[in-house]
């Protein structure tokens, strides 16, 4: 046997924060020392940060990118080490990995294919390097090898595949296969969707069986630039086996997944693979010597953490992805706090239930003192001695009633804001109303009412909620927080400068739908924190099976999972609800997703959704819908162009900035729509051409 310990290492890093960033790297390094890790696998573009957007174009990127990797350079010792970082060459930007041992650069390998959907832009600031070449670069004083390159250290064969390489179908790990590689490494920045991790550890086990290597996947973690939230996953497989999986959504800086790996099994399998072609291209070959320590075996099998098995795996990754994205965007932010809203209802509910986790969750993983530290700056919270009371320093509330509201909103926001710790408050916005009514009224020399001016009536009373909210949020230097879903969004249904107000915008990702069964199930289920993940389990060991479970559960949103959703803008006597004015919120997401993420047209929504929904609805109620939203959808782009930043969560999102964009000014389907109401005419048994009467 030739066993190596090598390890992947996960950093939460700032786009442009060099000695945040670096210092982060050269504590992780030192951890990896001190765990006796031979090679080491930092995330991409670790350097700079890989959100920096138009900044790569900047020279000074570069610049500070360099001079962050010769100060790393000098904490090598005893340990090869691979971080990212962006390169010019021949006036073209790189997306790099530099692998070092021993304080020696030994070169550069450049990414071959750019990720180009969906949240990645990659081909605007870099250029994909083509295989089988290699090229110098100078660095410093000195040249380097820069390209398509293969490390040989003391006869150990690493490649790289970086990020999206590992998603395509000619991905390099081919080339490298055919070049003899004994690791390949993958430093990434992969952002979070609901289940990708499984499809990750697919490509990473099945590279490492298909290849004959030993792989390790290294993620970003945490909210690196505002919307994307990455998982921090870090994995190790060999010859088709996951050795180690390390913990995903995690408060740490950083953390070191580790394993032991047999050089020679994963040889052996090549060998006895036929298809190996053993080509050399000895000129893609860097060449050194490295002092691999003798490592003795052991056992290993990756498990999952105890909240990835208990099957409610969407809910746990919304709650914890979230709550990671709110923390990290506070402190990135420097702000001292949330405010909030808190109608009652279900969305503003969702986004208080929020942000106690991110304290309940950030206190488990960190324990009370890391929150504490991370946040130094909020003098408030130091003195805090539960997680409780450090919710009411973070979060305030404040339920803001009309006459049109109800006692059941406001008995809904109070037992929750009791539930959970935060500072409430409550006052009343009737006068407010009152006297924008009559100042319009008296310019208008008429009475305003329901029958005649019914959205203009709806939509004061959202907009006045505005300002007061606001001002908490400046007084208390805090962030204000948006209680728009994307369902609203879809369709408009939403106030601007009213609800839509805010800095950002926590569940415009996720549907209503959705989050209703979530409130359902954060009341009587709640978060599996069974076996979580501690500072001294950064050796990617499990916790102790026995551990008691813990389920972190929200009695308080009892009453808000009782109400029907409305947003009570009508007199009540009106009995207004969000479905009354729409439709019903799983038809909504239904229709949404055939026709935004799918790109169908009306007609072939229509044939959907009646067969998703039959024996539910008639086709005259599900067409009324359809061209509802179709209608609704054109009209109201402008609004989602105006929306607070939103989380990505997965591959229905909306933001147009990001992920889904659409003219602001368009045809409005309407060919499609009467190509629609044609075809369902066409399909009545009465009307039918040559059936009259059957």
């Amino acid at each position: 046997m030739k066993l190596l310990k090598i390890a992947a290492g996960v950093l939460n890093q700032i786009p442009l924060a060099w000695e945040h960033n670096k210092q982060n790297i050269i504590n992780a390094i030192e951890e990896a020392q001190r765990q006796n890790v031979s090679l080491l696998c930092l995330t991409e573009l670790c350097i700079s940060g890989y959100g920096c957007e138009d900044a790569f174009f900047a020279q000074n990127t570069i610049d500070q990118s360099v001079a962050s990797l010769l100060d790393i350079v000098e904490h090598t010792s005893g340990i090869a080490v691979a971080v990212g970082l962006p390169l010019r060459h021949n006036n073209r930007t790189f997306d790099v990995a530099c692998l070092i041992a021993n304080k020696r650069i030994l070169g550069f390998t450049a990414k071959q294919f750019m990720a180009n959907n969906g949240v990645h832009y990659e081909t605007r600031w870099f250029q994909p390097w083509p295989p089988y070449v290699r090229d110098e670069i100078k660095i410093g004083d000195f040249m380097y090898p820069f390209g398509d390159v293969v490390f040989d250290l003391s006869g150990i064969r690493i490649g790289f595949e970086i990020c999206e390489d590992a998603w395509v179908a000619s991905r390099p790990g081919r080339l490298l296969y055919e070049r003899g590689v004994d690791i390949i490494l993958n430093p990434t920045a992969s952002h979070f969707a609901f289940l990708k991790s499984q499809v990750r550890e697919r490509f990473v086990v099945d590279a490492s069986r298909a290849f004959g290597v030993s792989y390790v996947y290294s993620n970003m973690l945490g909210n690196e630039a505002g919307r994307m939230i990455y998982d921090g996953d870090a994995m190790v497989a060999s010859n088709g086996e996951l050795l180690v999986s390390g913990p995903r959504l995690s408060y740490e800086d950083f953390l070191i997944v580790s394993a032991v790996v047999d050089v020679e099994a994963t040889r052996l399998n090549q060998t006895q693979n036929r298809a190996n072609l053993s080509l050399a291209y000895p000129n893609l070959r860097v060449t050194t010597t490295f002092d691999w320590p003798d490592i003795a075996p052991v056992i290993q099998k990756a498990e999952l953490e105890a909240w990835e098995r208990g099957g409610y795996l969407k809910e746990e990754e919304f709650a914890r992805a979230v709550a990671l994205g709110l923390f990290d965007y506070l402190r990135k932010s420097r702000s001292h706090g949330y405010v909030l809203s808190l109608s009652g209802g279900a969305d503003s509910s969702a986004i208080a239930a929020l942000v106690f986790l991110m304290i309940r969750m950030a206190v488990q993983n960190i324990g009370l003192d890391g929150v504490k530290k991370k946040l130094g700056y909020i003098k408030a919270i130091q003195a805090c001695k539960t997680p409780e009371e450090m919710v009411g320093k973070l979060l305030t509330v404040m339920y803001q009633g009309t006459e049109n509201s109800s006692d059941d909103t406001f008995n809904s926001a109070k037992t929750l804001a009791d539930d959970i710790g935060a500072t409430f408050m409550n006052i009343n916005i009737n006068g407010l109303v009152e006297t924008y009514r009559g100042l319009i009224e008296e310019q208008l020399g008429r009475k305003l009412s329901w029958d005649s001016d019914d959205l203009a009536l709806q939509n004061i009373q959202a907009r006045v909620r505005a300002p007061s909210i606001w001002m908490l949020a400046n007084l208390n230097n805090a962030l204000l927080l948006s209680t728009s879903n994307r369902s609203e969004a879809a369709v408009g249904y939403a106030t601007m400068d009213g609800d839509t107000a805010g800095s950002i915008s926590p569940i415009t990702g996720i549907d209503k739908h959705f989050l209703r069964g979530w409130l359902r199930w954060l009341e009587t289920v709640g978060l599996n924190v069974k076996n979580e993940w501690t500072p001294a389990d950064r050796t990617g060991t499990v916790s102790d099976p026995s551990a008691s479970d813990e389920l972190i559960k929200v009695k308080g949103l009892s009453v808000v999972n009782s109400l029907q959703p409305t947003a009570e803008l009508r007199p009540l006597d009106k009995k207004q609800t969000d479905e009354d004015d729409l439709m019903p919120y799983d038809v909504l997401n239904s229709i949404e997703e055939c026709a935004i993420r799918d790109k169908q047209p009306p007609l072939e929504v229509l044939k959907m959704i009646e067969v998703r929904y039959a024996g539910s609805y008639d086709r005259d109620r599900l067409l009324l819908w359809v061209e509802r939203f179709f209608k609704l959808w054109s009209r109201n782009q402008w609004k989602r162009e105006r929306y607070a930043p939103s989380f990505h969560l997965d591959d229905h999102n909306l933001d147009p900035r990001s992920w889904c964009r659409f003219p602001i000014l368009s045809g409005g389907f309407e060919k499609e729509l009467a190509d629609m109401r044609d075809w369902a005419a066409d399909q009545k048994p009465n009307t039918r051409k040559g059936k009259i009467g059957f």
